[in-house]
């Protein structure tokens, strides 16, 4: 029987970081691995999450036989509801990681019609040729897996999100049995994260957060609230341990947040006796030292509760003076300057904050090098493929593996689109396939171009001045002075000693030249405010005749 090609084909989370989603093919078959979105970097303006571009796959539907999730956080299934849109197959999921993903696709009016599969770790599945091991992996979420992906050609190692975690919250830790099991039979490649590839050392255990949480409770003065991600389950629980130790009442704030916790208990993978809950109604009711309310916007998004409470907008409860408020987790990649605005903004407000590394309230779910080092020992691969992460970590990952014994020429480091062949247990790269954003904006989803970014970047920057010109018609001559407004360029005692002098240039332009008009008092007003304020506005003539 004739070998086929084994294609690995990258569509997210190579060279950033989120929007997970690699597609692997064998002959005319295919797998995908996780669907996830990506925050917007703050210059993409009014961009409200991004998510892979799959059109490869837009013709490809009837080949595609199965969708593996390895776990519930929004880089790695944030897409779902644009996947199930236009691809009809099967959805591998562990139990709290399809739980997630149906809140989510009944939020959205789709769960109707789409096939979830519950797969635990340990077990197998046959997903076209693929047969899949599904193996426990530590990670700031419970239920979260490894994937070793047996085929014709060779076997593969996906390693999922993941650290070497010796005393997880839930007690179960990575299953290193597996990891050396596949190192028997014979690794072809190890796809692993590289999040945390240029951090030294070894993963701190989520174990540190309780001790952290532990001394914020005992010392706050107040209501204590807790922002994370509405997926965090393992949060939830240590925040719900920490309420009851000290004699709180705990209350979830926030649809996901409220949502996500109500399945988490319902499947038991989160534990908070109905005593101890209460509403955030109720809340706001009691003495203000028995209460802690665990709400969304740990990266200071603007919607969420944590966003609207640092810009005083949030209706159900404000800051008050003697507020404690713990952000539990790390600024995202390109998130930095809202991360933090959101800090001094709740500061100003008057609440005490404590975030990492004030207390360690936070810790990374992904693998310091140590933990990687570990990981290529355990799995011994022939080829390494750096995945999820930015260009630089990629590299380190590669330099990394390099160190421990990998020759150079078998760690590929590759972006989003590159696809990686296998032949007869030899690795090259083959074409390159689209691979870049699609904006969702609104309803919009890939309506929004980069030109169009780079027009809503140059508009918040420089602003926009509008010419509305009254002409006589078939004649060179004005009906009315030109009507000029500015938005965003400059203020209006500014803009006389810069206007009335542009109000002649266009009547000159208008006397000598009908043809081309509009484009000609463009180019000149233009050429005018940079002379003047070395600034380049947009600039728009609008021309009606009489």
């Amino acid at each position: 029987m004739k070998t086929e090609k084994l294609r690995i084909i990258p569509l997210g989370g190579l060279g950033e970081v989120g929007k997970n989603m690699m597609v692997y093919q064998y002959g005319k078959e295919m797998m995908i691995v996780d669907v996830g979105l990506m925050f917007p970097f703050n210059n993409m303006l009014g961009v409200d999450y991004i998510i892979p571009d799959f059109q490869y796959l837009m013709d490809k539907g009837d080949q595609i036989k199965g969708i593996v999730i390895t776990h519930g956080h929004e880089d790695h299934i944030g897409a779902i509801t644009h996947i199930v849109e236009h691809f009809n197959v099967p959805i591998y999921a562990t139990p709290l990681t399809r739980g997630l993903i149906e809140v989510k696709l009944a939020r959205a009016n789709k769960l109707e019609n789409v096939e979830l599969i519950t797969i635990r770790a340990g077990e197998r599945a046959q997903i076209g040729p693929f047969q899949v091991d599904f193996f426990h992996m530590c990670h700031s979420i419970p239920d979260a897996v490894g994937l070793g992906i047996q085929t014709p050609a060779g076997l593969l190692v996906h390693s999922g999100d993941y650290k070497f975690d010796q005393t997880p919250v839930d007690g179960w830790t990575a299953d290193f049995a597996k990891l050396a099991e596949f190192s028997k039979r014979g690794v072809l490649a190890l796809l692993a994260d590289s999040t945390n590839a240029d951090h030294a050392g070894w993963t701190p255990s989520e174990a540190v957060v309780d001790s952290a949480l532990e001394r914020v409770f005992a010392e706050a003065p107040g209501r204590i609230i807790v922002a994370s991600f509405a997926s965090l389950v393992s949060r939830m629980q240590q925040v719900a341990n920490a309420t009851m130790k000290h004699g709180k009442k705990l209350a979830f704030a926030g649809t996901s947040m409220v949502d996500n916790s109500k399945m988490a208990m319902t499947l038991d993978y989160l534990d908070v006796p109905e005593k101890n809950l209460i509403t955030v109604e109720q809340a706001n009711r009691m003495p203000e030292k028995q209460v802690v309310i665990m709400c969304t916007g740990s990266q200071g998004e603007v919607t969420s509760i944590m966003g609207r409470l640092a810009r005083g907008t949030n209706r159900q409860f404000d800051i008050k003076p003697k507020d404690t408020i713990v952000i539990s987790s790390h600024p995202i990649p390109g998130n930095e300057e809202s991360y933090y605005y959101t800090i001094n903004a709740l500061i100003r407000r008057g609440a005490n904050v404590i975030y990492d590394p004030i207390e360690s309230v936070h810790v990374s779910g992904h693998a310091n090098q140590e933990d990687m080092k570990l990981l290529i020992n355990l799995v011994k691969p022939k080829y390494l493929i750096p995945v999820h992460g930015e260009l630089r970590l990629l590299t380190q990952h590669a330099r990394l593996a390099e160190s421990m014994g990998i020759p150079h020429e078998n760690i590929p480091v590759v972006e989003n689109g590159q696809v990686i062949e296998f032949y007869n247990k030899k690795m090259k790269l083959a074409e390159r396939v689209p691979g870049g954003y699609v904006f969702v904006d609104g309803t919009g989803v890939g309506d929004v171009s980069m030109p169009v970014m780079r027009e809503r970047e140059q508009l918040s920057q420089d602003g926009i001045v509008i010419i509305d010109l009254l002409l006589y018609q078939n004649k060179n001559e004005l009906r009315k002075p030109p009507q000029i407004e500015t938005f965003g360029f400059i203020s209006l005692s500014e803009s006389e000693g810069l206007m009335e002098p542009l109000v002649e240039i266009i009547e000159n332009i208008v006397k000598s030249n009908r043809e081309n008009l509009k484009s000609s008092i463009e180019k000149a007003t233009k050429s005018h405010f940079f002379s003047e304020t070395h600034r380049r506005p947009w600039v728009r003539v609008v021309i009606n005749e009489v």
